[in-house]
């Protein structure tokens, strides 16, 4: 038996023997390869370079599989930090390490040239933006000569009138005892007329709508409504529902009533207890801010409330127009 233990003993301590304490060193070394690789990033970093800079963000995305935050200007949560921390961005023309802007350092001629290069382009974009607002005018005249062609078919040419402004066209519906009865919101057969010959053409566009209501400025009281704010505010929204029924999308529609803080025409003037009490159907332009800015001078006299111009009065005008013009240059030559 002790023979037999002591061949057991003798066998485990040979294992023991064979124990590797040297394990810790495999952690050791990739303890020391981080922190290579941390100094290798800190020290690249510490000369700013935006090539560089740029392919080391690459570099790290690739290495862990997705875009950093911090090299793409986005919020990231950090631990023990908020949504809320902020990456600076860095001016490609600055010098981080100096907090110059791009344009510090620079010359006079060198500056000349950069105030040079920026005015162009500022009269460049001006010059687009009065192109597209003055094409934009065009279009807004074409569709008011369809409705006026529409209208005047109907023989209701007289029953709107038109005005281009920064918001798009204007087509103006006096609401008088045709199209609203007094102090009600309920369409007329008159009104309906007027609404149904203008409908096809809208539904055609791919402009929103905005009809705006509008009451007078006299001082008698709504007999159905509390206020002008709710007789403008029912007599835009019959439009739109009439509008709707009438095959345009209630997505491009909306109503808006001003009671009589719009008028239209000075309220001392005797027609402005007709004219102010009125709708207007505005077929909204999709121009930028800056570009619809520019429509009432790009319109020209369409700038102004006026009848509206039909396809045959406006080929009538342009061919008398190329004739006069035909005749002044044979008279010089």
């Amino acid at each position: 038996m002790s023979a037999g233990g002591g061949k057991r003993k003798q066998k485990h301590e040979e294992h023991e023997e064979h124990v590797n304490h040297e394990r810790w060193l495999v952690s050791y070394a990739d303890m020391l390869t981080l922190l290579f690789v941390l100094f290798v990033v800190l020290f690249s970093m510490s000369d700013v370079n935006q090539k560089k800079f740029a392919q080391l963000a690459q570099g790290l995305s690739q290495g862990f599989g997705a875009q950093s935050a911090a090299f793409t200007g986005n919020y990231a949560p950090l631990d023990g930090a908020s949504n809320m921390a902020q990456v600076v961005q860095i001016d490609p023309g600055a010098n981080p390490g100096d907090g110059t802007s791009g344009t510090e350092g620079l010359n006079k001629s060198q500056q000349e040239a950069v105030d040079r290069a920026v005015k162009a382009e500022g009269r460049k974009q001006a010059s687009a933006n009065a192109e597209k607002a003055a094409k934009e005018a065009e279009n807004l005249k074409a569709i008011e000569r369809k409705i006026a062609d529409a209208l005047a078919a109907q023989k209701l040419l007289g029953s709107a009138k038109f005005t281009i402004d920064q918001r798009g066209l204007i087509v103006t519906v006096v609401t008088n005892e045709v199209v609203f009865a007094g102090n009600r919101a309920d369409l007329r057969t008159g009104g309906k007329k007027i609404l149904n010959a203008i409908a096809p053409t809208l539904a055609k566009l791919p402009n929103n709508i905005e009809v705006d209501g509008h009451t007078n400025q006299l001082n008698s009281k709504t007999t159905f409504y509390p206020s002008g704010w709710e007789l403008s505010s029912a007599r835009a929204s019959t439009t739109v529902r009439f509008f709707s029924e009438h095959g345009l999308p209630k997505k491009r529609l909306s109503a808006v009533g001003f009671s009589d803080t719009k008028p239209l025409i000075d309220p001392k003037d005797p027609r402005s207890i007709t004219m102010n009490r009125r709708v207007d159907v505005v077929i909204l332009t999709m121009l930028t801010a800056e570009q619809a800015a520019l429509l009432p001078s790009a319109a020209g006299s369409d700038g102004k409330l006026h009848t509206g111009q039909t396809t045959a009065e406006y080929e009538a005008g342009k061919k008398t127009a190329e004739t006069k013009s035909s005749t002044s240059t044979t008279d010089h030559d």
